[in-house]
């Protein structure tokens, strides 16, 4: 079992505290090797077979070197897809809706400029072909305003036909999930965050669109001196694509293609005025933004997770039956080029596949962020 664990194995290492199964002491050294590399704080929270076996926090949770602390929420960014796909497929589960269903079947709006034709699935597979959002809005501010990036997704046009091309949804998911959800279910979005995940698991801290009283929780975002997340956005995620793209880029062919598609990038992670946008403003912390930006400890995200992992269930509350679960974790394969991310993320239905350093489990799903 995981026993209390507070310990710096030499001066000028980072202390971690919390919870510890000693079989997994590698996870304590590794988290503290990267806290002592970086600025900042962070928390590990791992379940196996459905027991915490991991729950560990460590460095500073702001710029004034104030520790971490147990109830420290980080801001997260995609990994908040994860949780709009679990509560979407929790409402499929109770047959409020189907995965091939035309969304303007739900939400009728939806329908106008010819996405008559997308689906439920072509969504969570990101398929629809909206993931534009460059083209949608004039400023990345508009992100905060629920009502006004639904109104712009209802009247903009797929950039292909629904189907044709897997492009990453990387600032659309979020809305287009959460408005069908809303739609089927009459609740706003960080509404049933709460009462369908954070309540039935007991989970201590899990936010999409946090109440003012919850703030001061969560890490400040310390960012690189030479500037914030978008600060030479084009550029740094170029690099990261040819570098995770590794040894499949090498061919001049293929190097060729990612380049005239950056404009994909652009459009999906870029919208106008990132440079000036605050991940870690109050404003933003307490808007609903389910594809970029929650608050969550990390052991509250490992639970819902490890419900997953559980086929469904953990400490006898089931989310999610199994028959459920089974489509959901079912590869979604597109038919035509990609777009945004110039390779194959294996995508399930609003999850994609785990990829580690020593290969590729091949039922292991999930979401970064």
């Amino acid at each position: 079992m995981a026993v209390p664990f507070t310990r710096s194995t030499r001066p000028g290492l980072p202390e971690l505290d919390g919870i510890l199964h000693p079989a997994f002491g590698g996870v304590a050294r590794a988290l503290r090797e990267q806290l002592a590399r970086t600025t900042g704080g962070a928390a590990v929270c791992v379940y196996h077979r459905g027991e915490c076996v991991v729950d560990l926090g460590g460095g500073a949770r702001d710029a004034d070197g104030r520790p971490w602390l147990q109830d420290t929420m980080a801001p997260s960014f995609s990994t908040t897809k994860g949780v709009a796909s679990t509560l979407l497929h929790m409402m499929a589960d109770r047959k409020l809706l189907d995965y091939d269903d035309p969304v303007a079947l739900h939400w009728p709006e939806f329908g106008q400029a010819g996405k008559q034709d997308i689906t439920v699935r072509h969504v969570l597979a990101h398929q629809s072909g909206l993931y534009h959002i460059r083209q949608m809005i004039d400023d990345a501010g508009r992100m905060l305003d629920w009502d006004y990036m639904i109104h712009a997704i209802e009247c903009t046009p797929p950039v292909h036909p629904p189907g044709e091309r897997t492009g990453y949804h990387g600032l659309t998911y979020g809305y287009l999930v959460g408005e069908i959800l809303r739609r089927v279910t009459g609740t706003s979005f960080e509404e049933l965050v709460q009462r369908e995940l954070v309540e039935p698991l007991g989970l201590d801290g899990m936010y999409v669109g946090a109440p003012s009283g919850e703030l001061h929780r969560a890490a400040q975002l310390i960012w690189p001196r030479r500037g914030g997340l978008s600060s030479g956005l084009p550029r740094a995620m170029q690099r990261q694509l040819l570098r995770v793209g590794g040894g499949a880029l090498e061919s001049g062919a293929r190097l060729l293609r990612l380049q005239l598609d950056f404009r994909s990038i652009l459009d999906s992670l870029a919208p106008r005025g990132i440079e000036h946008f605050d991940f870690g403003s109050e404003d933003t912390l307490r808007a609903s933004i389910p594809a970029a930006h929650g608050l969550f400890t990390a052991r509250s995200l490992t639970r819902m997770y490890a419900a997953l992992a559980g086929w469904g269930e953990l400490d006898g509350v089931r989310i999610l039956s199994q028959e459920t679960l089974r489509r959901a974790m079912h590869r979604q394969r597109g038919p035509g080029p990609l777009a945004v991310i110039p390779f194959d993320m294996r995508w399930r239905l609003g999850y994609h596949g785990v990829f580690t350093a020593v290969g590729s489990p091949r039922h292991a799903f999930g979401h970064f962020g």
